[in-house]
């Protein structure tokens, strides 16, 4: 039996769609249940018998974190971390992406960028005792500048590359008719690269974004002063040694989330276009 290549396209595509489907509810199960598990009452949450929904719905857990928790001291802080880690991590990756592309031919140039990339493979609790000396002998344990400065570090070579890429596909010819009018090379940056590069820089922020709104591992090693914990390891106050409440820990997981997806609501045309962006060179 031989299909047409119009059936075949058409049971392509739904196979293809169903595919995204089982994958998309793969993805946002955990986040349901979360959502479910949040507005349970406490006895149906600690019930031996647990339900997927529920008869008797309420908010309390979400009011409790909001108003009864130090959840909004921890959504400043990680608001402040991100934003400073995201601010400093696109001006370095943009400024070393750039140099990359354009000395590429250069003498240890790729050698370079090759390391940034194979330093990202070393796990980060190997470095945790030699970060947490140099924190430490620099003032900044708990401070916002501390976060941000470890957070940068682990997040530029992965932004520089993805820049990097966006900057190869740039052609230099604009640069020179730029330069014979006499602009600067920080000028031609801010005034025609930066413009141009725009989605490929959204992409690049949104890592960064995720990378520190979610990053638990430096935060709980150089942040001991509660007010100044973030939302990944302030969480943890829900955790006890006994027991666990999972009413609150998971009301607390939606709320999390929640900033996040709605900066990919709004950007998410910037995004797909970025994320393309480098990808053929012409």
């Amino acid at each position: 039996m031989r299909f047409s290549r119009k059936t075949k396209k058409k049971l392509l595509n739904i196979v293809t769609y169903f595919l995204l489907v089982i994958a998309g509810i793969y993805s946002l199960f955990p986040i349901f249940w979360a959502f479910l598990t949040a507005i349970k009452p406490a006895n149906e949450v600690r019930s031996p018998e647990p339900t997927l929904f529920t008869a008797n719905p309420t908010f309390e857990n979400f009011r409790s974190v909001l108003f009864d928790t130090q959840f909004p001291t921890y959504f400043m802080n990680s608001l402040i971390v991100s934003v400073g880690s995201v601010l400093l991590s696109i001006v370095i990756g943009v400024l070393g992406a750039y140099t990359l592309s354009r000395l590429s031919k250069a003498p240890g140039v790729k050698a370079f960028g090759v390391g940034m990339l194979l330093a990202q493979m070393i796990p980060v609790v190997l470095l945790m005792i030699p970060l947490y000396r140099t924190m430490m002998n620099l003032g900044l344990l708990d401070s916002y500048l501390g976060l941000i400065i470890s957070y940068t570090v682990f997040a530029v070579p992965i932004i520089t590359w993805m820049l990097k890429g966006f900057f190869d596909t740039i052609p230099v010819e604009i640069e020179e008719a730029a330069m014979l009018d006499g602009c600067s090379k920080i000028y031609i940056i801010i005034r025609i690269m930066l413009p141009l590069s725009v989605p490929a820089i959204i992409s690049a922020g949104i890592y960064a974004l995720v990378h520190a709104w979610s990053e638990f591992v430096l935060t709980f090693t150089f942040v001991s002063d509660d007010s100044m914990r973030t939302l990944s390891t302030g969480v943890f106050n829900f955790m006890g040694l006994w027991i666990v409440d999972w009413g609150r820990l998971m009301a607390s997981a939606v709320l999390i989330v929640i900033p996040i997806a709605i900066v990919f609501v709004f950007i998410q045309k910037y995004l797909i276009s970025g994320l393309t962006a480098g990808s053929t060179k012409g």
